[in-house]
Parts: C-alpha cells; sequence; structure tokens
C-alpha cells in the first residue's frame, strides 16, 4: 500500500460521521434496548482523491454510494457500539485500501507465424464445417 493510500485514510477518518441504529438479527433483548449498529457515512469528494481512484473508489462502493457522493457504510455484526464502529471504520480502510491498488496492466500477446497461420487454418475448417450445415434439400 502506497503513503498516497495512508494519508487518504488518515484523512478519512477525520471527516467521517458516525450515528448508531438499531440492529437486527440475534441478540435478544439487546437488540430490541440498544441502537448498537453504525452508520458511517463519507463525503467522497472532500477527500480529494485522484481521479483514477475516485473512479475506482465509486465502483468499489456500487450501491452504498449516494447520488450527493456520500459513502454509507452499516456495521451491524457484532453486539456492541465499539466492535461494530471499529468495524466499520475497518470496512472504510479497506475500501480506500483497495481503491489505491491500480490494476496491473495487461501484456499484449503475441503470436509468431506460425501460431497465426495455424489460427486462421483452424477458423477455415471450423467455417467449412458451419457452411455444410444448413437445410436439405430433395433432389
Amino acid at each position: 500500500m502506497s503513503d498516497t493510500a495512508d494519508l487518504a485514510i488518515e484523512r478519512a477518518a477525520t471527516l467521517f460521521s458516525e450515528s448508531f441504529i438499531a440492529a437486527t438479527g440475534p441478540g435478544g433483548q439487546n437488540v430490541n434496548k440498544l441502537a448498537t449498529a453504525v452508520q458511517l457515512r463519507l463525503d467522497l469528494y472532500a477527500l480529494r482523491l485522484p481521479e483514477a481512484v475516485f473512479a475506482r473508489a465509486k465502483t468499489l462502493a456500487g450501491s452504498r454510494m449516494t447520488a450527493a457522493g456520500e459513502i454509507v457504510l452499516a456495521a451491524r455484526r457484532f453486539r456492541t457500539q465499539e466492535a461494530n464502529r471499529a468495524d466499520a471504520r475497518e470496512k472504510l480502510a479497506a475500501l480506500l485500501r483497495e481503491a489505491f491498488d491500480l490494476p496491473e496492466k495487461r501484456a499484449r500477446s503475441r503470436l509468431n507465424r506460425i501460431g497465426k497461420t495455424e489460427r486462421l487454418a483452424g477458423k477455415k475448417r471450423r467455417g467449412a464445417v458451419k457452411a455444410g450445415r444448413g437445410r436439405v434439400t430433395a433432389e
């Protein structure tokens, strides 16, 4: 991971807002009484990410990104606010780290002359098989 990603994650730590919502699922009365789930919101435009990184972050966020450019992450896996808060922050950091990972350039395949002629000959054979198919006429 690059230093730029670390800086972006540190900046994000100061820009996001958290709110606690009622969680669903197992947990008994604890779930009904307490708001343990965390909803983390971060304005992606405020991070001032490079254009390519912003595009990847937007793609990775998917439906978790609002039309206003906010990423909304929910964490409700644990029974305590502290654990869910840490989980939400880790989800955000992982998303930003992955956005900074540049996809590897694909190396063009190189065919030699013999490989090219064999490929074209195979295409001719396959075309001849397909050309032989069709409606049979009775003579």
